[in-house]
């Protein structure tokens, strides 16, 4: 990409009321990002969802001198830039209609061939969601996937410094230039996150970590990813918000189950009560929901969460299931001499305690 090409797709981002959308329609319509400032106007119109408003400011000096003077501290601070037609560009996030025009980079990201993750959680992440953030990191990281996540306080931090202990890349997605750290707390896992994976955002240096930033950069998280994990959420928040996000990409979304009650639970339960996701009680679930391949003897074995007591009941039918493997609800009830009812919510116990899983076709496993 060229300086001037540079320039001219700074002037899309910054330009009122185009948008994400309509700049890449102008782009692809006109040939290149310089093409779309030097086409007339009659023929810019023609372009379906593009009319006289949105082109209102188009050739408005004062946005290409901000578009020179961002360029400029660009290029003086080694920023690298990645536009939506280019190779490095997140493959995933190609796919998504709203995706940004552009991105900033920092650090040594390579997505060539990697499975890519988001995880997300309420900042007031508990000693629960904590255990099975670390558990969850070091279960997974023999299939050497990115985990993508947002470096701000709770889950973020945590499962970002996971990645990086067991050596798998991380990425931070900002809601804010690369000329500022928030939190500044943060300020100190910078050059290990760079070393490990890196940073992207779709911000200038001239904005700050406003509210309305954090809601567009949680799209960037779901965006470019292959499934979205809610390890802890209240009724409402931002992971929720990702997840909706995923969503709405037609993306696998995973929720960590909690506690009836929980303030931190409420969410996660929710997501998974109205089919919204996956329940998550291991790295096994998402391995076999996303039909990820590996050898056995590749993953280590998965504990059993952070629930390891069974009761009489759970005792029997996991130990049936251990002997005899793979078998259909009926049969688990028939063999361990239990009203189906009986067998139905033991089995829900069991699933919420991380001992078996559900597969197609009513048949239960052990974990």
């Amino acid at each position: 990409m060229t300086k001037d090409e540079l320039v001219a797709i700074l002037r899309l981002q910054n330009i009122p009321n185009i948008g994400d959308i309509n700049a890449k329609k102008l782009i692809r319509q006109c040939g290149s990002p310089i093409a779309v400032f030097s086409d007339k106007r009659a023929h810019l119109t023609k372009i379906d969802g593009i009319g006289t408003y949105t082109l209102k400011n188009l050739h408005d000096p004062s946005y290409l001198k901000a578009a020179e003077s961002e360029l400029r501290y660009i290029l003086d601070n080694d920023i690298a830039c990645v536009d939506f037609m280019g190779d490095d560009y997140p493959w995933y996030l190609k796919h998504c209609i709203d995706s940004p025009l552009l991105l900033f980079k920092r650090g040594n990201i390579n997505l060539i061939g990697k499975r890519v993750i988001s995880v997300v959680c309420t900042r007031n992440m508990t000693s629960y969601g904590r255990a099975f953030c670390g558990q969850f990191i070091e279960d997974i990281a023999p299939l050497n996937p990115v985990i993508v996540s947002g470096f701000a306080y709770g889950v973020d931090i945590c499962v970002q410094r996971a990645a990086m202990k067991h050596k798998l890349q991380t990425i931070g997605c900002l809601a804010h230039g690369l000329n500022q750290v928030y939190p500044k707390t943060h300020a100190k896992f910078m050059p290990a996150v760079q070393e490990n994976g890196g940073f992207y955002t779709e911000f200038w240096s001239t904005s700050n970590p406003d509210r309305e930033n954090f809601l567009k950069r949680n799209r960037v998280i779901a965006g470019m990813s292959e499934a979205t994990i809610v390890i802890e959420s209240a009724e409402k928040g931002g992971s929720l918000v990702t997840a909706d996000i995923a969503n709405s990409y037609q993306r696998d979304v995973f929720a960590v189950p909690g506690r009836a009650g929980d303030v931190y639970s409420i969410g996660c339960n929710n997501l998974i009560k109205y089919q919204k996701a996956h329940m998550l009680t291991s790295a096994a679930d998402l391995i076999y929901l996303l039909n990820w391949e590996v050898a056995e003897e590749e993953l280590k074995p998965v504990q059993k969460q952070l629930f390891i007591e069974l009761d009489n009941t759970e005792k029997v039918i996991y130990g049936y299931l251990q002997n005899e493997g793979k078998q259909l609800l009926d049969r688990i009830a028939l063999e361990c001499q239990l009203p189906v009812f009986k067998a139905t919510s033991t089995l829900l116990n069991m699933e919420m305690k991380g001992v078996i899983r559900p597969l197609p076709g009513k048949l239960f496993e052990a974990i």
